[in-house]
């Protein structure tokens, strides 16, 4: 329904129900934002200005808008608006998300004695802000006569009380141990959450009695406080950064850190010889406010990014193990790398002689997945290395250097880091791939000769070269992989965040049933060696059952989503050679195979390196602005050393 301005004013009725006239501020405010467009000027003031020459030439109408708003503003609670805007109800994480996801699903009520409710509904455009921001001197004059109906001081009374149910909530949120015992303690010396309380009762008694001369040193000594308590909140971050992060924690940090600005701002407003302006400013921070309230997106943005930065953090302390630097290290990777091939070779075989078994779809691949974790499991605990492990684990490491490319030598360390991995991930694929392959075609052929017949039958091999052709799905396949070899990066980062936040390092050493049962030293060992695990323990375990229960999770509801792995697909390849002959290798489907493997192997790595990039980039706020000039160092690093991306020079 659109309404005019002489509808409008002919409604106002400060007898009403209460409901009746908060709809009736409703439909004012929509009646606001909907202003013909004026040149520099925000629709809403164009109107305001308006609505303000009506009433200056019509008092009458003046008269009954004054009402209205004087009566509203009775019979509401103010302090919800000062006081809880913006906050949730309970330090949790998820316990706001659900508020956040019933407020923005469930619709809203006119019919309410909530301050904090009405001015949702009455600011519901996320552009409300910038025009009361907009609004000058001159037009705030004329706006503050419209509520000199209200109770004198109404407003004053209302804020006192918001500001002691906010220091209350700061006073009981500074005290608790989740907290307390991750600020810094040389903070917490003078005990300034102790002494919120009786600081901000000595304020409001000066500011009740009008003691001007004792109100502005006591003024003084609670912002001293506040920023004492701020600083204190601030360095439980810092802890976390250290010790492991909880999203819940860092949220209660935030709602404290916002609940200590928003005492600093009605503080503002309640000393103020002028407040009109720091009123205005308050609600326009309460509008932006509610607007963050409602989002979930904004949520879960600042979390996010933490938890993606200590996820990423502790990838890239395990991916500098995956990048060569000299000779003696690319042997070594080399050698790492065949041993992992070795194993693959086993995985391979292993895989075809689950399919013979003929399990039902969830159970051959749970089975499938088992053996997949087992195999890297084993490659992890025998210091060897799968390939396709590496560019997830080495792209947080490689961020790391986008953080200095501002400078010419910070750029050329940048390039010398991409030489670097594009040489390791190299080694680790030729490692692999020259002996899985072989290892496989052997078996095949000690089983020729035992007995007649190879392991891997010929319908299985047709099988092969029929779902590694280059025409068919199976690019796709592979780069679904890469995101599933991201994902296990993602879920071991999160887990030794877990590992590292809850002390289970420290529990191992020094649980005394657990000592008394392995005893000192062992306990000890015991600790470091899961701390230095856990995290390849977790990639290796998750990675495996995701490739063997996610297509067949997928195929539950009909889409036949499969996997492609460089060195299995390699190790697969060779076994139909071994079934089919080795005549098959003069023939185009093994060449279109050989031609998939290669694709397969290039978007593994490039898929898997380019999502842990882009999540290892965000969680530092680095924004490559200056890509030409970084593409520019890699091209001329490959006209001057091209031999520098494939071996380590002399």
């Amino acid at each position: 329904m659109t309404w005019d301005l002489t509808a409008l004013l002919n409604a106002a009725d400060p007898q009403a129900a209460l409901a009746e006239r908060n709809l009736w501020l409703v439909r004012l405010l929509e009646w606001l934002r909907h202003a013909p467009r004026e040149e520099g000027t925000p629709r809403p003031i164009v109107r305001l200005k308006h609505l303000l020459n009506v009433l200056e030439r019509h008092p009458e109408h003046a008269y009954k808008f004054a009402g209205v708003i004087a009566g509203v503003w009775s019979d509401v609670d103010a302090v919800s608006l000062f006081a809880e805007v913006g906050f949730a109800p309970r330090m949790a994480l998820w316990h706001e998300f659900l508020a956040r996801l019933r407020r923005r699903v469930l619709p809203a009520t006119a019919d309410t004695r909530d301050l904090a409710a009405l001015f949702e509904l009455l600011f519901g455009d996320e552009a409300d802000e910038d025009w009361i921001a907009a609004i000058d001197d001159e037009l705030l004059g004329r706006l503050s006569l419209l509520f000199v109906a209200a109770p004198d001081g109404g407003w004053r009374v209302e804020m006192q009380a918001a500001i002691t149910v906010l220091i209350s909530s700061v006073h009981a949120a500074g005290l608790s141990g989740s907290l307390r015992v991750r600020m810094d303690e040389l903070l917490l010396q003078d005990r300034p959450f102790h002494q919120l309380p009786a600081a901000w009762e000595a304020v409001e008694r000066a500011l009740q009695q009008r003691e001007d001369d004792v109100l502005a040193p006591l003024m003084q000594f609670l912002h001293a406080l506040l920023d004492r308590c701020r600083a204190a909140a601030l360095t439980v971050p810092e802890h976390l950064e250290v010790h492991g992060v909880s999203v819940d924690l860092m949220f209660s940090v935030e709602q404290l850190t916002a609940r200590l600005d928003r005492i600093e701002a009605l503080l503002a407003c309640l000393v103020s010889h002028e407040p009109q302006r720091e009123l205005l400013r308050l609600v326009a921070g309460l509008v932006r406010v509610v607007h963050e309230r409602r989002s979930l997106r904004t949520l879960f943005a600042r979390h996010y990014s933490l938890l993606a930065r200590k996820v990423a953090e502790r990838s890239a302390e395990t991916g500098e193990h995956y990048i060569t630097r000299s000779r003696d290290e690319y042997r070594d990777m080399l050698k790492r790398a065949a041993g992992g091939g070795a194993v693959i070779a086993g995985t391979t075989l292993l895989k075809f002689l689950i399919a013979l078994l003929g399990f039902t779809a969830f159970w051959g691949g749970f089975w499938a997945g088992v053996n997949y974790a087992a195999s890297f499991v084993l490659i992890h605990l025998l210091h060897w290395t799968v390939a396709t492990k590496q560019p997830a684990m080495t792209a947080p490491a490689m961020a790391d250097k986008l953080q200095h490319i501002d400078r010419d030598e910070g750029l050329e360390g940048f390039v010398d880091e991409v030489t670097h991995l594009v040489r390791s991930q190299v080694a680790g694929i030729i490692g692999n791939l020259a002996l899985a392959a072989p290892l496989v075609l052997a078996v095949q052929g000690l089983c020729w000769l035992a007995f007649g017949a190879p392991l891997v039958g010929q319908k299985d091999a047709a099988y092969v070269l029929k779902s590694l052709n280059l025409l068919g799905p199976s690019l796709l396949f592979a780069a679904f992989t890469g995101t599933l070899l991201f994902a296990s990066s993602l879920i071991a980062g999160w887990v030794e965040n877990w590992f590292v936040f809850h002390r289970l390092d420290s529990a191992i050493a020094w649980n005394p049933r657990i000592v008394a049962t392995l005893g000192h030293a062992r306990a000890q060992r015991w600790s470091r060696w899961w701390r230095a695990n856990i995290s390849g323990l977790t990639a290796n375990t998750s990675l495996g059952l995701m490739l063997g229960l996610v297509p067949a999770l997928f195929g539950f509801f009909g889409l036949g989503i499969e996997v492609r792995h460089v060195t299995l697909a390699t190790g697969q390849l060779a076994a139909a050679v071994g079934a089919l002959g080795v005549g098959v290798m003069a023939t185009w489907p093994f060449w279109s195979c050989v031609l998939c493997i290669a694709g397969i192997g290039m978007l593994n790595v490039g898929v898997s390196f380019f999502c842990a990039f882009k999540v290892a980039m965000r969680s530092r706020g680095v924004r490559l602005a200056d890509r030409k000039r970084v593409y520019a160092a890699i091209r001329a690093r490959l006209r001057r050393q091209p031999l520098s991306f494939l071996v380590p020079p002399r």
